[in-house]
């Protein structure tokens, strides 16, 4: 099994971290930039960012789509709906049908 070698890389606030793969998120920025409660709190990093990324930062935002829409964002995947469910219903909100 060939295994990869991990590159030191800095990022732009400065923080030092090693990757093996071409992806530039730094593992610092992404724990500061998570928040504390709330929906996205609930999510894994690459998911959270497909909802910001395409605008999505609140329930009601987020109701406006179908799942099958969601399921579509680069960085979604399926065992992200449950929890994305959850939150819905808990405000009364559905995704679109």
């Amino acid at each position: 099994m060939k295994t990869q070698k991990e590159n030191l890389r800095i990022c732009h606030k400065g923080h030092k971290y090693y990757k093996s793969s071409n992806c530039p998120t730094c593992p610092t920025c992404e724990q500061e930039n998570k928040p504390d409660n709330g929906f996205l709190s609930m999510l894994s990093a690459p998911a959270r960012r497909a909802l910001e990324s395409n605008g999505i930062t609140s329930l009601q935002q987020l109701s406006t789509f179908s799942e099958k829409e969601i399921l579509q964002f680069h960085g979604m995947g399926p065992a992200s709906l449950p929890k994305l469910k959850a939150a819905l219903q808990a405000n009364g909100l559905a995704f679109k049908n």
